[in-house]
């Protein structure tokens, strides 16, 4: 009885998040009291602490479930990443771009200056840690484990509806913005499903997050503005613009994403990629090979 708690999914969710999570909030505190860390710029220091605290989340993760699990990580294997973040970046500009796009055409979208290219280093670091802790946790952690039981339907559902969830806590939510931020969770985890590696998701959930910010000086997801490459104002009617939420919260961008993610599940359809819940697949093992090889 003790052993079957211990095994499952539940547990296993919990413990990896409250694993992860920590290992987060002791190294962000041990960071800052690096002697001569306070020598460093502002914006390098944040840079250096994003990447230790991303690759120590990522490395926490790693070595949790390579015990708990007693299984190679290969969701963080190097094999085909040359391949999997080409296409992870073509993806995540591709997206925000055609949402930019639709603003200029249809809105208002004004390049005032051109930037310097160190003022990329702030949007850099967001973007990178955002992508890295959040695919570990919601992709890594939630989606993984609930796929191995419930299945990759209601798993898709469950993690779209978190990550839309999480959302509402930011400013400026609106319906569109909720909409769309869940129909991105559903994406996330669809593009993990591709070849069984976290690395396609961070990757594309990075490019749309720097490109948003970083290039176009968007507001992302109702935070406020940092410094970008292009110095722009954007304008129009809320529903294209995404209004004070930002493109996330206009009109085309979910349009966008629930094409693409319909296009990525007629892909995983045809290449039988679906995980069927517990119930339709009672005499596969939970950690079986199947579930977590690169392919």
């Amino acid at each position: 009885m003790q052993e079957r708690i211990i095994k499952s999914p539940v547990t296993r969710i919990f413990l990896g998040l409250f694993v992860c999570l920590t290992t987060i909030i002791i190294v962000q505190q041990i960071f800052l009291k690096i002697p001569g860390i306070g020598l460093l710029s502002n914006d390098f220091r944040n840079l250096i602490k994003g990447i230790v605290v991303s690759f120590l989340a990522m490395g926490s993760y790693a070595g949790f479930y390579y015990k708990y699990e007693k299984r190679v990580i290969t969701e963080l294997s190097i094999k085909g990443i040359g391949k999997i973040l080409f296409l992870g970046l073509i993806i995540g500009v591709g997206l925000q771009c055609l949402t930019i796009l639709v603003i200029y055409l249809f809105g208002s979208f004004k390049i005032i200056s051109i930037n310097a290219f160190s003022t990329l280093i702030i949007p850099f670091t967001v973007a990178i840690t955002v992508a890295i802790i959040e695919e570990i946790l919601l992709r890594g952690i939630v989606f993984r484990i609930t796929e191995e039981r419930l299945g990759s339907v209601i798993a898709l559902i469950i993690s779209g509806i978190i990550f839309g969830g999480l959302h509402l806590i930011n400013p400026h939510v609106t319906l569109v913005s909720t909409l769309c931020t869940t129909t991105v969770g559903i994406f996330l985890g669809a593009a993990y499903m591709c070849y069984r590696s976290l690395w396609f998701p961070i990757t594309i959930h990075f490019a749309w997050n720097f490109t948003q910010n970083g290039i176009f000086g968007a507001i992302t997801s109702g935070n406020e503005k940092t410094n970008s490459l292009l110095a722009t104002k954007i304008g129009g009617h809320e529903i294209i613009s995404g209004g004070q939420f930002g493109p996330e919260g206009a009109i085309q961008t979910l349009f966008f994403f629930l094409t693409a993610t319909a296009i990525i599940i007629q892909i995983l359809n045809k290449n039988r990629k679906f995980v069927a819940p517990y119930w339709k697949n009672r005499h596969t093992p939970l950690n079986s090979s199947k579930y977590c090889e690169l392919k």
